[in-house]
C-alpha cells in the first residue's frame, strides 16, 4: 500500500441502496478502503411510502428492520469482497444526498453508485451530492475491465489543481498511469485580456502548454513513481475529457462553477461528466464554508 504525503479522514463513506446496479460502486468503495487503509462506513437511508406528516409506527418500525437487514447484508458483502478495516454501518431515514451530506465529516470520500450514461436525472444523488458536499465524490457506473489509467482534467484554476492532487493520489495508490488533460479551447471563460489568443493558436497553444506543465510540475515531484502524460487539445473541454475517458478507469474533475449562477448546481463541464463520461466519476469540490 502507497503511503499518501498528508493526513486522511478515518473512513470512506459508501451509499448503499442494496441493488445489483449498486454492487460496482460496493466493489469501488471497498478497494479504496483497503488501498487507503481506513474504514468503510456503509450508509442506507429508508424510504417513508406515505406523504410527510402521516403517522404510523408499525410500518416504520417494518421500514427500519428492511433497512437493517439490507445494511447487514451490504456489509456481509463488503467483508466477502475483503474489506480489511472495520465495517460499519449508518442507517438514516431519506432524503439521501443531505444524509450523506451530514454523514460525511469524518470522511475522506464519499462512494455512490450512478445510472449509465443518458439515463442519469438531475434529481439523483450522483449529480446532487457532488454540488452540496465538501468531500470528493466518486459515482461508479457499471462494471468495466481495469485499464490501469486515471484521466485529470484540469484549466489553470484552484479546483482544476484539487482535481489533480486526488487524481495523482489514486494513480499513485493503483499503480495506474495518469493523462492530465487540458481542453483549452474556453474562449467563454477566460478574462477579456485573454481573448486575443483565440486568435492565434499557436500563441494559445504555447501560453497554455507553459500553464499545463506549471500545474504538473509540483505534483510529479510529489509522486515521482506515477507515470504521468499531460495532453493540451485545442479542443472544448467536455470533448477533450469524453474522448480521454473513452481508456480510462476514472475520469477526475474539479467543481469550477462557471457555468451557473446557482450555488448548489454543478459547473456545466463536471455535470457533463457524470451524465455522460463512460467510466467512473470523481468530482473534487471546492472548499465550502461550512453550514
Amino acid at each position: 500500500m502507497v503511503a499518501l504525503s498528508r493526513v486522511q479522514r478515518p473512513n470512506i463513506l459508501f451509499g448503499y441502496d442494496g441493488t445489483e446496479e449498486n454492487e460496482p460502486a460496493l466493489r469501488w468503495a471497498v478497494e479504496e478502503s483497503g488501498l487507503r487503509g481506513l474504514d468503510l462506513v456503509i450508509c442506507h437511508c429508508w424510504h417513508w411510502p406515505y406523504p410527510p406528516g402521516h403517522v404510523d409506527a408499525g410500518v416504520e418500525a417494518i421500514a427500519q428492520r428492511a433497512g437493517e437487514n439490507l445494511l447487514n447484508e451490504g456489509a456481509r458483502r463488503a467483508r466477502a469482497l475483503g474489506a480489511g478495516g472495520n465495517v460499519s454501518t449508518v442507517l438514516r431515514r431519506e432524503p439521501v444526498t443531505e444524509t450523506l451530506v451530514l454523514e460525511s465529516d469524518d470522511a475522506e470520500l464519499i462512494v455512490v453508485g450512478s445510472h449509465e450514461r443518458y439515463n442519469l436525472l438531475e434529481a439523483s444523488t450522483a449529480v446532487q451530492l457532488p454540488a452540496r458536499t465538501h468531500r470528493p465524490v466518486i459515482a461508479v457506473r457499471g462494471a468495466a475491465a481495469q485499464r490501469g489509467l486515471i484521466v485529470a482534467g484540469v484549466d489553470g484554476s484552484a479546483g482544476g489543481d484539487r482535481a489533480l492532487g486526488f487524481a495523482i493520489e489514486e494513480a499513485a495508490l493503483r499503480d495506474a498511469g495518469l493523462r492530465v488533460v487540458y481542453g483549452a479551447w474556453e474562449p467563454g471563460a477566460v478574462p477579456d485580456h485573454e481573448l486575443p489568443l483565440f486568435a492565434d493558436a499557436d500563441k494559445l497553444s504555447e501560453v497554455r502548454t507553459a500553464m499545463l506543465e506549471e500545474a504538473v510540475r509540483p505534483w510529479r515531484r510529489r509522486y515521482p513513481q506515477v507515470r504521468v502524460q499531460v495532453s493540451l487539445l485545442l479542443e472544448r473541454p467536455r470533448e477533450a475529457l469524453l474522448e480521454a475517458a473513452a481508456d480510462a478507469d476514472l475520469l477526475v474533475v474539479g467543481d469550477r462553477g462557471a457555468g451557473t449562477l446557482d450555488p448548489l448546481l454543478l459547473g456545466a463541464t463536471s455535470s457533463a461528466m457524470l451524465h455522460h463520461a463512460p467510466c467512473a466519476v470523481a468530482v473534487v469540490p471546492r472548499p465550502r464554508p461550512a453550514a
